[in-house]
């Protein structure tokens, strides 16, 4: 059984949603899971701010790690930044080396920068040595445009609105846990 991490830093609570979404996939494909947020930057109160964080040190402690946040000017949130700019040492030993990595986002528009965001995270998972996994066009949800939905073939994403009114769909979520599904199905195969 593979070990998957989802991690995630949550302004409004539409990465948790996601987050909780990755997990519900992971453990579908009979994968053991923690959901993790990384610790706030002091002054900022994240959503959920009861849920556990986690040491960067964690990291190696797991077969797959899939990160989540929100967009920031077309790039990862600064607390989510802060906290992989923390795992030189990880980095410098190998220790994530072989491992799978995936990617999930929010913005605030459909052109706020979800790709972007998702690039963002996936240089640092293919620096740490991460076999990435992408949201495959086998979720063909992401291609509906009935209304507006999130997905792209770089992760899981979802639009949440300039003020976080609006909550990610059910395509969205469907994205999140199949993503999350992948994710384990790999490190099922690469560490079984």
């Amino acid at each position: 059984m593979s070990k998957v991490l989802v991690l995630y830093y949550s302004t409004f609570g539409h990465i948790a949603q996601m987050a909780d979404a990755v997990a519900e996939g992971a453990r579908e494909a009979g994968a053991e899971v923690d959901v993790r947020r990384v610790p706030d930057l002091p002054g900022v109160q994240a959503a959920r701010p009861d849920a556990p964080t986690l040491d960067v040190a964690e990291l190696a402690n797991y077969d797959a790690i899939v990160v989540g946040t929100g967009t920031r000017f077309g790039r990862m949130s600064g607390p989510m930044a802060m906290f992989l700019d923390q795992a030189g040492g990880l980095w410098a030993s190998g220790a994530l080396n072989g491992k799978v990595g995936a990617a999930f986002a929010s913005s605030a528009t459909q052109h706020g920068g979800n790709e972007t965001t998702l690039f963002s995270i996936i240089t640092n998972l293919l620096h740490f040595g991460l076999t990435v996994v992408g949201l495959d066009y086998g979720y063909a949800a992401q291609m509906g445009h009935d209304e507006v939905v999130g997905g792209a073939p770089y992760g899981a994403t979802t639009v949440a609105g300039g003020r976080g009114e609006r909550q990610p769909s059910e395509a969205d979520l469907g994205g999140a846990r199949y993503l999350g599904r992948r994710v384990a199905e790999t490190a099922g195969k690469l560490f079984g």
